[in-house]
């Protein structure tokens, strides 16, 4: 009896593991995990007691929903109307948001900013930095200008002093930079583990809860650009916002994972520059050339991020090769969707100089095109490169482009004639049955990639030459 008393304790007392990235659990080591495919994120835990939960005393009475203050959950912004516009009208109390981006983007910037536009006599902001010292963050601070009476800072890595803060401060908005670098001494682990990611951030959520106070989380990322750590702390918080941005352009984009409080289709649009980072109510004359005559191998579409408008400009250029196999070269532009362009315009358009010649695309101001609508602007600037032929001035072009040639329609042309025609563009190329179109501008529906290719004068004046000369021969 003592020796089947003694089995079973070993057994419970048996290690498991568990993978940091899933949660997925086994009873061996395992060095990838076969539920997410991840590798070396299988670690060792020990094994939780089996208990059972008795009913307890509540916290508050259960109500019909009609009779629940909805008051409570008013949004109350920020200062920063492009973070506004993602949150869905700014940060609602008790509210806990994740915002993840790669190292140097700007998250630290925005952040700080949005803490000293947030901070006032009745709502006090308070800032806990994990990763640099208190001086450190002053120094941006003053060359940001985001200096306020009403903003406190604190350097901190331990849980339990972070909560000291709240007590002390008693702020309405917290800013934590950042979660993996926050752990608490009474949970085993190394800060950014799975156990130590949860517990810092289930201590958050509640205390958030408990005083209304709203939170802002940051988050690392992956090489591969998710957000690091287990995927139970995005399904905790509130808010997922992803902060995007190439660090060698001025654009940056945060864009709403999941939003509890309002839509995920919204995009905000930031200029990081020397002197801190601003929000750009029009940023589409980031993405264009302003130019007296138009150029060879440019073209002009118009973009949709989220629900909001942009116009971007596609730039293709072909070279001689010097090489057998010819380079391909893009930037900003899908790869494949590019060679999917050339490939129609040789086949179902007629243009044979492009299989041996050097072929560059690219987009103007950092943006990164890659919707099918933006198909028949890279397939005319591919052609206009081609010909060395320039296309008409005040053009955009809009549709998605098939393999057979066709053009086929797109989500949201109304929006996106509307955003042209307020930009001072004066003709469009779109699929057919474009819906209303917005007065002053001339648009052109265009069943196949053959009707596009007309917009080029040369072409154009090529092919009534041609159908004039079999009609005299006729």
């Amino acid at each position: 009896m003592a020796a089947r008393s003694s089995s079973r304790s070993s057994a419970k007392d048996r290690p498991s593991y568990r993978c940091t990235e899933c949660g997925w659990t086994t009873a061996k080591w395992l060095g990838r995990c076969p539920e997410c495919q991840a590798w070396g994120t299988v670690e060792e835990y020990g094994a939780p007691a089996v208990r059972t939960t008795a009913p307890g005393r509540v916290t508050s009475a259960a109500l019909p929903i009609s009779q629940v203050d909805g008051r409570q959950a008013t949004a109350r912004g920020t200062g920063v109307d492009e973070l506004d516009r993602v949150l869905g009208g700014g940060l609602v109390p008790g509210a806990v948001v994740l915002l993840a981006g790669e190292p140097g983007v700007g998250k630290s910037t925005l952040l700080l900013d949005v803490a000293a536009k947030a901070a006032s006599e009745e709502h006090r902001t308070l800032y806990i930095t994990g990763e640099e010292s208190a001086s450190q963050v002053r120094l941006r601070a003053d060359r940001i200008g985001a200096l306020s009476e009403h903003l406190y800072l604190a350097a901190e890595t331990d849980l339990s002093a972070v909560l000291g803060h709240l007590d002390s401060v008693k702020p309405s908005l917290l800013v934590l930079d950042s979660v993996q670098t926050i752990a608490s001494p009474e949970i085993d682990g190394a800060p950014g583990g799975m156990a130590q990611v949860r517990e810092v951030a289930g201590a958050l959520i509640r205390v958030s809860k408990e005083r209304g106070m709203s939170t802002l989380l940051v988050g690392h990322v992956t090489k591969d650009g998710a957000i690091a750590g287990p995927r139970l702390l995005e399904h905790l918080v509130d808010v997922v916002l992803q902060f995007e941005g190439d660090r060698h352009a001025r654009l940056r984009l945060v864009r709403g994972v999941k939003n509890r409080y309002g839509a995920t289709d919204e995009v905000g649009c930031f200029e990081l520059h020397d002197e801190g980072i601003t929000g750009l109510a029009d940023p589409s004359g980031l993405f264009l050339t302003r130019r007296d005559e138009p150029v060879p191998g440019t073209c002009l579409t118009v973009t949709l991020e989220g629900r909001r408008p942009l116009v971007a400009e596609v730039q293709a250029l072909t070279v001689d090769s010097q090489i057998p196999s010819p380079r391909r070269t893009t930037s900003g532009l899908e790869t494949s969707r590019v060679s999917m362009m050339l490939a129609v315009l040789e086949q179902r358009g007629r243009i044979s100089a492009l299989g041996k010649r050097d072929i560059y695309t690219a987009t103007v101001g950092g943006v990164k095109l890659s919707e099918p609508a933006a198909d028949l602007a890279v397939a005319l600037a591919l052609a206009s490169a081609a010909s060395d032929t320039p296309l008409p001035k005040n053009l955009v072009a809009i549709g998605e482009v098939g393999l057979a040639g066709e053009v086929r329609r797109v989500t949201g042309v109304q929006r996106r004639l509307s955003e042209a025609a307020r930009l001072g563009f004066t003709h469009a190329l779109v699929p057919s049955d474009p819906g209303r179109i917005p007065d002053g501008m001339r648009v052109l529906e265009v069943a196949d990639i053959g009707d596009a290719l007309r917009m080029l004068p040369r072409r154009r004046e090529r092919d009534e030459k041609t159908r004039a000369d079999a009609e005299d021969h006729g």
